[in-house]
């Protein structure tokens, strides 16, 4: 069984989506759409910004988006997914790539998402830390242990766990795991502490948003990140998008749970190749692939 899985924040390169535009019509015209939604030029900034100007988050978001959502359009002859799945913001273009909603709407949606995440972070400071070469269960216990805002945020791969919170909730659980003896803990160089309850402003937010966009049944089942489970339900998946801020991304588990449920093959759909690296991590003998139309390298484990 084919599984198809869309990436998050973080697998911006510049020149992101060049080659695409420059492929066909329809492609090209998606592109212009997206300039049209954002209400400014995105794509110059995809096709000729630097990373810092990729990196703000009023942009990194909608352009990974537009870049995954293009490129499941341009390998459409090869698109045909058993399951899905997309990591925290890739969440969104596994959703329109499978049809639950439509590009114009999830544009809009990521787009909103984009700048209530933003504003929550001007509201109180917040940050996300890495944590390496420590089993999850330990994690989870030095953050509830931890007399702050602490939690964790992203389950990338097995010793791999990110977590998130206030400035000072994860200074402290940092120290704290250190001092369990974790192979590595580091504060990343992140906007906020995304995926954790210092996003509640932006959930909230959001909310409204979701609730006013008409989703429709997918073509197959999504593994959310959430609950890492499949969901197929229109009003499910729209609930489970809602709590997604401020939810941990079950990354692992929903590999795990694709696997248990059948998944043969991961072909990593947008820019980068982080899940496909992640999907390694969490089962060696998965075969992965990044997607590329016909005549553009493809790149198979």
């Amino acid at each position: 069984m084919k599984a198809f899985i869309f990436p998050g924040q973080g697998s911006q390169f510049e020149g992101m989506g060049k080659e695409l535009y420059e492929r066909d019509t329809l492609l090209k015209h998606l592109f212009e759409q997206a300039n049209d939604i954002m209400g400014f030029t995105i794509t110059d900034v995809m096709f000729k910004g630097t990373m810092e100007e990729l990196k703000r988050t009023q942009v990194t978001q909608p352009a990974i988006f537009i870049h995954s959502v293009v490129m499941a359009k341009a390998i459409e002859d090869q698109f045909d997914p058993d399951m899905v799945a997309g990591h925290s913001l890739g969440e969104f273009s596994a959703l329109v790539a499978a049809g639950a909603m439509s590009y114009r709407d999830g544009l809009t949606l990521v787009k909103k998402r984009a700048e209530a995440m933003q504003k929550a972070c001007e509201m109180a400071p917040s940050t996300m830390a890495a944590v390496l070469g420590m089993d999850d269960e330990d994690v989870e216990a030095a953050c509830e242990a931890i007399d702050d805002v602490v939690v964790p945020a992203n389950y990338n791969s097995p010793g791999q766990l990110v977590i998130s919170g206030s400035m000072s909730g994860i200074e402290k659980a940092v120290a704290k795991l250190q001092d369990m003896g974790c192979r590595r803990a580091v504060i990343l160089k992140v906007g906020g502490g995304f995926h954790s309850p210092m996003m509640e402003p932006a959930r909230q937010e959001l909310e409204a948003a979701i609730e006013a966009v008409d989703f429709s049944k997918p073509i197959c089942p999504i593994y959310q990140n959430v609950d890492a489970k499949p969901h197929t339900d229109p009003e499910e998946i729209k609930a489970n998008l809602i709590k997604q801020l401020t939810s941990p991304v079950r990354w692992t588990q929903s590999v795990q749970q694709m696997i248990a449920d059948g998944a043969t093959s991961f072909t990593e759909v947008g820019p980068g190749q982080v899940l496909k690296g992640l999907v390694k991590k969490i089962d060696r003998s998965a075969t992965v692939s990044t997607a590329a139309p016909p005549n553009l390298e493809q790149d198979d484990m």
